[in-house]
Protein backbone atom coordinates (compact mmCIF):
# COMPACT_ATOMS: atom_id res chain seq x y z
CA UNK A 1 0.00 0.00 0.00
CA UNK A 2 2.66 2.56 0.93
CA UNK A 3 4.67 1.92 -2.61
CA UNK A 4 1.54 2.56 -4.18
CA UNK A 5 1.02 5.86 -2.02
CA UNK A 6 4.94 6.44 -3.31
CA UNK A 7 4.00 5.75 -6.74
CA UNK A 8 1.30 7.50 -7.08
CA UNK A 9 2.72 10.85 -6.26
CA UNK A 10 2.32 14.21 -4.27
CA UNK A 11 -1.27 13.75 -4.99
CA UNK A 12 -2.13 11.21 -3.12
CA UNK A 13 -1.69 12.54 -0.09
CA UNK A 14 -5.09 15.37 -0.48
CA UNK A 15 -6.58 12.45 -1.71
CA UNK A 16 -6.18 10.39 1.56
CA UNK A 17 -7.17 13.21 3.62
CA UNK A 18 -10.14 13.26 1.93
CA UNK A 19 -10.91 9.54 1.97
CA UNK A 20 -10.48 9.52 6.18
CA UNK A 21 -12.35 13.11 5.93
CA UNK A 22 -15.28 11.38 3.80
CA UNK A 23 -15.21 8.00 6.54
CA UNK A 24 -15.41 10.40 9.63
CA UNK A 25 -18.57 12.34 8.11
CA UNK A 26 -20.22 8.84 7.16
CA UNK A 27 -19.84 6.98 10.66
CA UNK A 28 -20.96 10.67 12.04
CA UNK A 29 -24.13 10.34 10.05
CA UNK A 30 -25.40 6.76 10.55
CA UNK A 31 -24.81 7.53 14.14
CA UNK A 32 -26.91 10.78 14.21
CA UNK A 33 -29.44 10.16 11.93
CA UNK A 34 -30.65 6.89 13.08
CA UNK A 35 -34.84 6.76 12.96
CA UNK A 36 -34.62 6.25 16.96
CA UNK A 37 -32.71 9.23 17.51
CA UNK A 38 -34.59 11.51 15.34
CA UNK A 39 -37.85 9.94 16.04
CA UNK A 40 -38.28 8.59 19.10
CA UNK A 41 -41.09 6.22 19.36
CA UNK A 42 -44.82 7.67 20.98
CA UNK A 43 -43.12 11.03 21.86
CA UNK A 44 -46.37 12.50 20.40
CA UNK A 45 -48.64 10.31 23.05
CA UNK A 46 -46.38 10.83 25.80
CA UNK A 47 -46.67 14.56 25.15
CA UNK A 48 -50.42 14.23 25.22
CA UNK A 49 -50.11 12.80 28.00
CA UNK A 50 -48.52 15.32 30.13
CA UNK A 51 -51.05 17.45 28.81
CA UNK A 52 -54.12 15.51 29.33
CA UNK A 53 -52.65 15.23 33.66
CA UNK A 54 -51.26 18.58 33.41
CA UNK A 55 -47.57 17.65 33.59
CA UNK A 56 -46.43 19.52 30.50
CA UNK A 57 -44.26 22.08 32.52
CA UNK A 58 -41.18 23.61 32.15
CA UNK A 59 -39.07 20.53 32.92
CA UNK A 60 -40.63 18.67 30.37
CA UNK A 61 -40.68 20.84 27.81
CA UNK A 62 -36.51 21.30 28.78
CA UNK A 63 -36.25 17.07 28.22
CA UNK A 64 -38.01 17.36 25.26
CA UNK A 65 -36.44 19.98 23.36
CA UNK A 66 -32.75 18.62 23.93
CA UNK A 67 -34.04 14.67 23.45
CA UNK A 68 -34.34 14.39 19.87
CA UNK A 69 -34.91 16.84 16.92
CA UNK A 70 -38.46 15.59 16.60
CA UNK A 71 -38.94 16.91 20.13
CA UNK A 72 -37.07 19.77 19.87
CA UNK A 73 -40.12 20.71 17.10
CA UNK A 74 -42.88 19.94 19.04
CA UNK A 75 -41.46 21.87 22.03
CA UNK A 76 -41.84 24.86 19.87
CA UNK A 77 -45.50 24.10 19.08
CA UNK A 78 -46.34 23.19 22.70
CA UNK A 79 -44.90 26.87 23.89
CA UNK A 80 -47.52 27.73 22.01
CA UNK A 81 -49.97 25.87 22.72
CA UNK A 82 -52.54 28.66 23.69
CA UNK A 83 -51.87 30.68 20.78
CA UNK A 84 -54.15 30.08 17.39
CA UNK A 85 -53.90 27.22 15.40
CA UNK A 86 -51.59 29.42 12.49
CA UNK A 87 -48.98 30.28 15.35
CA UNK A 88 -48.72 27.19 16.43
CA UNK A 89 -47.70 25.89 12.88
CA UNK A 90 -45.37 28.99 11.91
CA UNK A 91 -43.47 28.61 15.43
CA UNK A 92 -43.06 24.65 14.80
CA UNK A 93 -42.21 25.24 10.96
CA UNK A 94 -39.70 27.95 12.12
CA UNK A 95 -37.98 26.11 14.64
CA UNK A 96 -38.43 22.84 11.58
CA UNK A 97 -35.92 25.07 9.57
CA UNK A 98 -33.28 25.02 12.09
CA UNK A 99 -33.33 21.34 12.49
CA UNK A 100 -33.05 20.54 8.94
CA UNK A 101 -30.14 22.19 8.93
CA UNK A 102 -28.70 20.24 11.67
CA UNK A 103 -29.80 17.31 9.43
CA UNK A 104 -28.13 18.13 6.74
CA UNK A 105 -25.23 18.71 8.70
CA UNK A 106 -21.85 18.05 6.88
CA UNK A 107 -23.19 16.89 3.83
CA UNK A 108 -22.48 19.55 1.64
CA UNK A 109 -18.69 18.39 2.77
CA UNK A 110 -19.15 14.94 1.51
CA UNK A 111 -20.47 16.25 -1.89
CA UNK A 112 -17.69 18.23 -1.96
CA UNK A 113 -15.31 15.75 -1.30
CA UNK A 114 -17.49 13.46 -3.87
CA UNK A 115 -16.84 15.96 -6.58
CA UNK A 116 -13.00 17.00 -6.09
CA UNK A 117 -11.96 13.50 -5.75
CA UNK A 118 -11.93 12.73 -9.44
CA UNK A 119 -11.12 16.17 -10.62
CA UNK A 120 -7.68 15.26 -8.05
CA UNK A 121 -7.32 12.08 -9.79
CA UNK A 122 -7.60 13.75 -12.80
CA UNK A 123 -5.17 15.93 -12.36
CA UNK A 124 -2.86 13.12 -11.21
CA UNK A 125 -3.34 11.98 -14.21
CA UNK A 126 -2.37 14.85 -16.66
CA UNK A 127 0.83 15.65 -14.23
CA UNK A 128 1.79 11.94 -14.60
CA UNK A 129 1.04 12.30 -18.78
CA UNK A 130 3.65 15.31 -18.66
CA UNK A 131 6.24 13.29 -17.21
CA UNK A 132 6.17 10.98 -19.78
CA UNK A 133 6.22 13.29 -22.71
CA UNK A 134 9.63 15.21 -20.46
CA UNK A 135 10.96 11.36 -21.00
CA UNK A 136 9.90 11.12 -23.77
CA UNK A 137 11.55 14.26 -25.12
CA UNK A 138 14.66 13.91 -23.45
CA UNK A 139 15.58 10.45 -23.45
CA UNK A 140 13.56 9.11 -26.66
CA UNK A 141 11.17 6.01 -26.18
CA UNK A 142 13.55 3.65 -25.80
CA UNK A 143 13.46 3.53 -22.29
CA UNK A 144 10.29 1.78 -20.83
CA UNK A 145 11.69 2.08 -17.40
CA UNK A 146 11.66 6.00 -18.07
CA UNK A 147 8.37 6.17 -19.03
CA UNK A 148 6.70 3.41 -16.74
CA UNK A 149 6.61 6.00 -13.69
CA UNK A 150 4.82 8.70 -15.38
CA UNK A 151 2.46 6.57 -16.69
CA UNK A 152 1.69 4.27 -13.19
CA UNK A 153 1.46 7.66 -11.20
CA UNK A 154 -0.91 8.84 -13.70
CA UNK A 155 -3.00 5.26 -13.69
CA UNK A 156 -2.58 5.17 -9.60
CA UNK A 157 -4.11 8.51 -9.29
CA UNK A 158 -6.99 8.39 -11.20
CA UNK A 159 -7.60 4.98 -9.56
CA UNK A 160 -7.68 6.55 -6.22
CA UNK A 161 -9.60 9.33 -6.77
CA UNK A 162 -12.44 7.21 -8.65
CA UNK A 163 -12.16 4.96 -5.81
CA UNK A 164 -12.98 7.21 -2.94
CA UNK A 165 -15.18 9.35 -5.07
CA UNK A 166 -17.79 6.73 -6.07
CA UNK A 167 -18.86 5.69 -1.90
CA UNK A 168 -18.74 9.52 -1.18
CA UNK A 169 -21.46 10.15 -3.65
CA UNK A 170 -23.59 6.65 -3.00
CA UNK A 171 -23.53 7.73 0.79
CA UNK A 172 -24.16 11.48 -0.17
CA UNK A 173 -27.09 10.19 -2.12
CA UNK A 174 -28.30 8.13 0.83
CA UNK A 175 -27.86 10.82 3.26
CA UNK A 176 -29.99 13.12 1.09
CA UNK A 177 -32.87 10.68 1.30
CA UNK A 178 -32.60 9.54 4.60
CA UNK A 179 -33.10 13.32 5.58
CA UNK A 180 -35.85 13.82 3.12
CA UNK A 181 -37.64 10.40 4.69
CA UNK A 182 -37.11 12.22 8.04
CA UNK A 183 -38.40 15.19 7.79
CA UNK A 184 -41.43 14.51 5.94
CA UNK A 185 -42.09 11.59 9.34
CA UNK A 186 -41.59 14.63 11.51
CA UNK A 187 -43.96 17.01 9.58
CA UNK A 188 -46.18 14.59 9.75
CA UNK A 189 -45.77 13.96 13.61
CA UNK A 190 -46.14 17.68 14.27
CA UNK A 191 -49.35 18.36 12.43
CA UNK A 192 -50.92 15.14 14.20
CA UNK A 193 -49.99 16.77 17.80
CA UNK A 194 -51.14 20.46 16.32
CA UNK A 195 -54.41 19.15 15.41
CA UNK A 196 -55.18 16.92 18.48
CA UNK A 197 -54.07 19.68 20.77
CA UNK A 198 -56.71 22.34 18.88
CA UNK A 199 -59.38 20.24 18.74
CA UNK A 200 -59.43 19.37 15.04
CA UNK A 201 -58.59 15.34 15.00
CA UNK A 202 -59.57 12.86 17.67
CA UNK A 203 -57.44 12.39 20.44
CA UNK A 204 -56.09 9.33 19.21
CA UNK A 205 -52.92 9.60 20.53
CA UNK A 206 -53.29 7.00 23.46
Amino acid sequence: MLELVQAGGWLMLPIIACSVIALAIVAERIWSLRVGRVLPKNLVAQVWRWEKINQLNDRHLQELQKGSPLGCILSAGIMNRQQSHDIMKESIEDTGRHVVHELERYLNSLGTIAAITPLLGLLGTVIGMIKVFATITTEGVGNPGALAGGISEALITTAAGLSVAIPTLMFYRYFRGRVRMLVIRMEQEALRMVEVMHGRREHDLD
